[in-house]
């Protein structure tokens, strides 16, 4: 892909025309810069010796020794320029054993000797090429970790237009080596002993600080949940779902009895209310998903999430613990609020609960039904593992909020984005998906269901594709190295343990090599390669077969090599075709109810170093269609 600005950041070229890491070599990364904090402290003693103040401790602990050499003769040049390692082996104890005895000498101390620990241990930097860098940088990781995320775009194109590994340092997330396209099936295909999902997850979002509760994301029941629960549940859901997308659209769009003509609405403001409420439907029910304080503060959590986590990055690890409860207060706040609003909620289900198991006749009574939930299932699932302390009620209240930060975040980043791109398109667009919706739930007898909602293929493919061109994912596959040996490459490059390696997803998808005219919004892109073949020919079952899964390949929750919206091979986002089912119920209503004005120019997103927000200011007009 081009880039818009090749001058901005260019790797530094050294020897043989490539674009080399050499000053990460043993002799310069863990010799010289270790050695020049090592003179540092020398030279920090020899002035406090100057001064006396640690000369005559050191001198009367050492006269007491009658057998001890002259304190003058050991700290003579000539001593240390015969034994050197001796001489600066004293030096460090005799200056640790004084700072022991000036606490305020000593915290200081024991904050250089933990970096330098931590320098050393850090990996090796493979030898590859460096984005960021200029020739003759004097800091070449710390200028060229800034130049990228001032504007990542830029990195990100030049990463993806090298074809083969690349070292892309980011504030806040450390040194990332960026893997060709070429390479993602490499990356999916290693088990979890070799790339590390979790370790780098646990790492971008600071779980141990971010969350009240650090068992919650490292103990992830809800996980399975989602897969084994929330998606065979789906069908039985929609209904549910489509009458909380119709409550909170004529909530925060207006209805047809206000009459309010044509009026501005804030996009992503309007659109995270609206899928707070349709996910908290099937995670809690009614009528705590309409309860706005529920609602709002789990999108405030969500919001703080990758907030607090960006700022603790850039906190020196020894200084965390410290600094990371002042940091993560909103957290708090908002966890704490959640919780009070559920508790009572989880404790009445979980008396029911207790009373079916011990009654099995009450199962049978209709008023004691229990719920279709989320939070039913988690109560379920936590008192069948019999871990009194999963069907704890902040426990489970901790796990709802946790599906609360993963299901709102992206889905309102997704829908401001697929609404932007269509109000800023053709209107004709739109017109050819209404008519789609109104054909289909015409045939379904006006009812929202399954069977409903897989129809209406261009609704899905304009989603689809909307998620493809304005994609909120810069980077994908976020893995860590944990082989003891570290990873080699198809391309050669050796991964040390500790590496943290992704691919370009945003340039990915968005290569013309994988789809034509990339860089357009093509919104019927994907229903038109569902029905570009016709069946293959030879009849029975076969053929049907083959055009199942041409038209699966291309629906919005398959993910491919190409298409990595939702992640990649086993660890691809398990909750993707609750989002997609989510995603068409909340765009085919505003569709359906309103009427848009045309944009002449969608709104520009930003960057915010790795991350790429959708206009969260952007206003459009809209009006409630009376015919509807």
């Amino acid at each position: 892909m081009g880039c818009k600005d090749n001058n901005l950041m260019q790797p530094v070229r050294v020897k043989d025309d490539l674009y080399r890491t050499d000053f990460s070599e043993t002799a310069s990364k863990r010799g010289t810069i270790p050695c020049l904090l090592a003179v540092c402290v020398y030279l920090f003693g020899r002035q406090q010796f100057r001064k006396g103040f640690l000369f005559r401790s050191i001198e009367a602990r050492h006269n007491a020794d009658v057998g001890y050499q002259p304190l003058k003769q050991l700290w003579s040049y000539k001593m240390l320029a015969l034994w050197p390692g001796l001489g600066m082996f004293t030096i460090a104890s005799e200056m640790l054993l004084e700072l022991l005895s000036y606490p305020a000498l000593l915290a200081p101390a024991v904050f250089v000797v933990y970096f330098v620990i931590s320098f050393l241990k850090r990996p090796f930097l493979p030898n590859i090429p460096i984005i960021g860098f200029r020739k003759g940088d004097f800091f070449p990781l710390l200028q060229a970790r800034w130049r990228n995320t001032r504007d990542f775009k830029t990195a990100l194109e030049l990463a993806y237009a090298q074809a083969h590994p690349v070292l892309v340092p980011v504030v806040g997330e450390g040194d990332i080596v960026m893997l060709p396209a070429a390479e993602v099936k490499f990356v999916t295909d290693q088990p979890d002993s070799v790339l590390g999902f979790s370790e780098r997850a646990f790492d971008i979002f600071q779980v141990d600080y971010t969350f009240m509760d650090p068992t919650i994301p490292r103990v992830p029941l809800h996980e399975n949940l989602l897969r084994t629960r929330l998606t065979p549940q789906i069908g039985t859901l929609i209904p549910d779902l489509a009458e909380e997308a119709a409550w909170a659209f004529e909530t925060h769009w207006g209805s047809v009895d206000r009459a309010e003509g044509w009026h501005e609405v804030c996009v992503f403001e309007t659109m995270r209310h609206i899928v707070g409420g349709v996910a908290n439907r099937a995670f809690v029910g009614l009528p705590f998903c309409r309860d706005p304080e529920l609602v709002n503060n789990g999108m405030a959590f969500a919001i703080d999430i990758p907030l607090t986590s960006s700022i603790i990055k850039l906190v020196s690890r020894p200084l965390r613990p410290l600094l990371a409860p002042l940091i993560t207060i909103p957290n708090r706040i908002h966890t704490w609020r959640f919780r009070k609003i559920l508790v009572s909620e989880i404790d009445r289900r979980l008396r029911t609960y207790d009373k079916h198991q011990s009654d099995r006749q009450a199962n049978k009574t209709p008023a004691e039904c229990e719920p279709n939930d989320f939070l039913q299932w988690s109560i379920q699932q936590a008192k069948a593992a019999g871990d009194p302390y999963m069907w704890r009620s902040k426990t489970l209240a901790d796990r709802i909020l946790m599906v609360n930060f993963a299901a709102i975040h992206t889905t309102s980043f997704t829908s401001t984005e697929a609404l932007l791109d269509l109000v800023s398109s053709k209107a004709e667009y739109m017109d050819e998906i209404r008519h789609e919706i109104t054909s289909v739930l015409a045939a379904h007898g006006g009812h929202w269901n399954k069977r409903a909602l897989s129809q209406m293929e261009k609704l899905d493919s304009a989603i689809r594709e909307s998620a493809r061109y304005s994609s909120i994912i810069s980077i994908g596959l976020g893995r860590t190295v944990v082989a003891k040996d570290g990873l080699t490459t198809p391309s050669g490059v050796h991964l040390p343990r500790g590496t943290k390696v992704s691919v370009p997803a945003y340039c990915i998808m968005g290569d013309e090599a994988a789809y034509a005219a990339a860089r357009t919004f093509m919104p019927f892109r994907f229903s038109e390669q569902r029905n570009s073949n016709s069946p293959v020919h030879g009849g029975g079952d076969h053929s049907q077969k083959t055009d199942h899964v041409r038209r699966a390949r291309n629906a919005l929750p398959t993910t491919n090599p190409d298409f990595l919206v939702f992640g990649y091979g086993r660890h691809a986002c398990p909750g993707r075709f609750f989002a997609a089912a989510e995603l068409k119920l909340v765009l085919a209503h505003a569709l359906l109810k309103y009427d848009f004005e045309i944009l002449p120019k969608k709104p520009e997103g930003s960057w915010v170093g790795v991350t790429r927000l959708p206009a969260l200011k952007a206003t459009i007009r809209v009006k409630r269609r009376k015919e509807v």
